[in-house]
């Protein structure tokens, strides 16, 4: 009967040892799950986790510095030629208003250099005969005008056709009056490489008779 109890008593202690040792990995089990699933556990907080999004925000956009200017009025052209370097003592000492605030000026406005903004022709004459004394061209650049052309051989006049500058010079003769020249040359500019170049010249000679009216046949 000693025996049998022995026997019995060593069955137990090692059903017991073996509860124990369940019971051990049942904890350990249940201790890597609260890790793994963000429990109580330590978390690794470092920059190396993976997986996770960050959005970063995304710089404010800047306002535009190449927007082309508004097209000056003609007291803003008038102004454009009093403060440019390029334009004549001569010009701007003479560059007075006729009547009032009424200056002695021809502005008009189109695309003659391709730019971002209207290109801005600006004739100024005399006020008594209203003969053209000078002609420039202010091209946009960026937030300013920029002097692209200029002709200060009166008498003169600019204008813009069909995309090209056509300069108008009266020709005057000894004797001739302001009125009736002898004829005229017309000159044909075009923008190409930043600036313009002379694509044709044409001259005419007006006939005396009338009074001078009729041109004669032109001269290439």
């Amino acid at each position: 009967m000693r025996g049998l109890s022995t026997r019995a008593g060593r069955t137990i202690k090692a059903i017991r040892a073996g509860s124990a040792a369940v019971v051990a990995l049942a904890a350990i089990g249940l201790f890597l799950t609260a890790c793994s699933t963000g429990g109580s556990g330590a978390r690794d907080e470092g920059p190396g986790n993976r997986g996770e999004t960050v959005m970063t925000p995304s710089p404010s956009p800047t306002p535009s510095t190449t927007s082309a200017p508004p097209p000056p009025s003609t007291g803003e052209a008038v102004q454009l030629v009093k403060d440019d370097p390029k334009v004549s003592r001569t010009v701007k000492r003479d560059l007075k208003p006729c009547v009032g605030d009424d200056y002695p000026v021809d502005v008009s406005y189109g695309n003659l250099t391709g730019g971002a903004g209207s290109d801005v022709v600006v004739n100024i004459m005399t006020c008594s005969d209203a003969v053209g004394t000078s002609s420039y061209v202010y091209r946009a650049e960026g937030k300013k005008y920029e002097n692209v052309f200029q002709d200060e051989e009166p008498p003169v006049y600019a204008e813009i056709d069909r995309g090209d500058l056509v300069v108008t010079k009266q020709v005057y003769e000894k004797g001739d009056p302001v009125s009736y020249p002898s004829g005229e040359e017309v000159i044909t500019y075009r923008w190409s490489s930043n600036h313009f170049t002379e694509t044709d010249r044409t001259r005419s000679h007006y006939s005396s008779a009338a009074g001078g009216d009729a041109p004669a046949p032109t001269e290439n």
